[in-house]
């Protein structure tokens, strides 16, 4: 009798658990990043420290530097349904409740507080290729933000105020962090939640700022 013939080996990766494999690699170059600086780290080390090969890295990332972007744009989604559901009226920091996402966890406000990512914020201002990646997540994050405004005000997709808003709203966003981030004691002893609800003080600080803009 012929044997059944069909594929073998190893079943195809859910996209949840390529998303986990992202995050993963992600985390632990960070930590490298921070331990040693980017120039030391190597793709067979951020690897090793997942339990991957170094090409399994190259797979989902192309240079080391992006390795980091899955934990650079956590909140982008929600950051646009917020700005979607924006009542007519009411403060832009009012919407966003900058101290009850930091009292409850949000994960809008946990990536950027967590003490490493500040960190790598601050690397930002003297590694060029982690600035690019870090600016690039803002770039591509704008248009999201510009069609929820374009929405909320049932204007087309097309029309240029959403455009200058979304800009102006992400430019205050991106000072309000790094702010946070470069002014912020490197201190340890300093436990999350006390980091978000700085940031949160911080991020409502910028948008009240530029709400004048946005109204």
């Amino acid at each position: 009798m012929a044997a059944a013939s069909g594929r073998t080996g190893r079943p195809p990766l859910t996209e949840e658990r390529r998303a986990e494999i992202r995050l993963e690699i992600a985390r632990a170059a960070l930590d490298l990043f921070v331990a040693q600086g980017v120039a030391a780290t190597t793709g067979e080390q951020i690897g090793r420290a997942v339990g991957i090969s170094a090409r399994t890295v190259w797979r989902y990332f192309p240079t080391k530097e992006s390795c980091v972007r899955p934990l650079l744009t956590a909140g982008a989604g929600l950051v646009a349904e917020t700005l979607r559901q924006w009542r007519p009226g009411q403060p832009l920091d009012e919407a966003f409740d900058f101290e009850r996402r930091a009292a409850e966890d949000d994960c809008l406000l946990a990536a950027p507080a967590h003490a490493t990512v500040g960190a790598l914020v601050r690397l930002t201002r003297t590694e060029p290729g982690l600035r690019a990646v870090w600016l690039q997540t803002y770039d591509e994050a704008e248009p999201a933000f510009a069609r929820a405004l374009a929405e909320r005000a049932g204007l087309p997709a097309g029309d240029l105020r959403p455009a200058i808003q979304a800009a102006m709203f992400n430019a205050a966003l991106r000072a309000a962090v790094e702010h946070h981030a470069w002014h912020a004691a490197d201190d340890t002893r300093t436990d999350a939640a006390t980091a978000r609800a700085d940031l949160a003080r911080v991020l409502r600080t910028a948008l009240t700022t530029a709400a004048a803009g946005l109204s």
